[in-house]
């Protein structure tokens, strides 16, 4: 029985026979680590083999498109970064009978790094309202004075946000956002 992923699959091969050293070399020039660079390589072609076989049929230029999944996966693996820092530091400042276990501090990472990557999937008004509003504590008005924007709109901007993050934790497709100014 012929494998119906086949051509999808020799696409991604041709790709990476044809790129992935060139791949590795750039992202060692962004990262100054040739171990991170060659992770994150694989990273980038592991999305590769997420793509539908019509998506990777649509490649007319290999490398700029290649550039742009590294350039996600990078700034993805920064984010990572930050927060396992910010995590750290936050442990630190714990009582040390207060101390999570490696379990537990697996499980708060990975929460983190969804709830980044849900809000940075925001447009920009409605992230920083969102941002403004449940982190720094800002009302609607304060945050509407920021945003040069009235507090109506600030509204708005909540509840895309709000939608936006109950679709995602559901599974589905976040809705068709507000235009932002």
């Amino acid at each position: 029985m012929p494998n119906a992923d086949a051509p999808r699959q020799r696409i991604v091969h041709g790709l990476y026979a044809d790129h992935h050293g060139w791949l590795r070399a750039r992202l060692g020039g962004k990262l100054g680590n040739a171990e991170q660079a060659a992770d994150l390589a694989q990273d980038v072609f592991v999305r590769l083999m997420g793509r539908s076989l019509h998506s990777l049929q649509g490649i007319r230029e290999p490398r700029a498109f290649l550039n742009r999944i590294a350039n996600c996966v990078v700034v993805d693996h920064w984010r990572r970064i930050d927060i396992e820092r910010a995590w750290s530091e936050a442990l630190a400042s714990a009582p040390p009978d207060a101390a999570p276990s490696a379990e537990h501090c697996a499980i708060v990472l990975e929460t983190l790094y969804d709830i980044c990557a849900m809000i940075d999937a925001l447009p920009d008004k409605p992230r920083t309202a969102f941002i403004l509003a449940r982190i720094e504590g800002l009302s609607y008005a304060e945050i509407a004075r920021r945003l040069k924007v009235s507090e109506r709109m600030v509204t708005k901007y909540m509840a895309q946000a709000m939608l936006h993050c109950i679709a995602l934790e559901e599974g589905a497709t976040p809705p068709a956002g507000v235009h932002t100014a």
